[in-house]
């Protein structure tokens, strides 16, 4: 199972410990992790909002980072992936908010297509039967495809160049992202 990839932020809190955002996925190492009350958590930061606060998507999560002192930087882009679906409407400006947007949609049909395989796996996911899904507007129905589009023409890359380093992406973490699955 490949629910998000390595460009994902991640944010990571608990009590006992601070909080640590960073462009990739990493593992916190909390103060102390026999207080009863560490509880250390994982969330994918750019979705941060998104079960309890659907409809205030992108919106919500920013009031959340800014009372944990998050860099306002890592508010905006993460709040920018949503451009044009949710209120928040901020456009993505810089290299790491283009990515995010250009990946969030396509990350979850590589995912689905990886649940297909026998494998369960992105590792042996070629473009060629990536492509063919992504043209099956049945499949994975849920992701945009203009939304992926759009996201290639942002960083203005073809849309091939665009899958090929997502799933390779997926690829370098899709361990260690189901060892931490597999603890949840």
């Amino acid at each position: 199972m490949v629910p998000f990839t390595s460009l994902s932020l991640q944010f990571f809190k608990c009590p006992c410990s601070t909080f640590t955002a960073s462009s990739s996925y990493c593992e916190l190492r909390t103060h102390n992790r026999k207080s009863k009350n560490c509880r250390l958590r994982e969330v994918n930061l750019h979705d941060l909002d998104f079960e309890l606060y659907p409809e205030e998507h992108c919106v919500k999560s920013q009031e959340l980072m800014r009372e944990h002192g998050v860099d306002e930087n890592i508010i905006r882009s993460t709040a920018s992936h949503g451009w044009g679906l949710t209120a928040a409407n901020i456009e993505p400006e810089h290299q790491m908010e283009k990515v995010l947007f250009a990946i969030d949609e396509l990350s979850g049909l590589i995912g689905a297509a990886a649940l297909m395989r026998p494998s369960k796996s992105v590792q042996d996911m070629e473009l060629k039967s990536l492509k063919k899904k992504f043209k099956d507007k049945h499949f994975a129905a849920g992701c945009s495809r203009d939304v992926i589009k759009q996201g290639a023409d942002i960083l203005g890359w073809p849309l091939d160049e665009l899958m090929e380093k997502t799933i390779a992406a997926m690829r370098v973490d899709e361990a260690a992202i189901n060892e931490v699955c597999d603890k949840l």
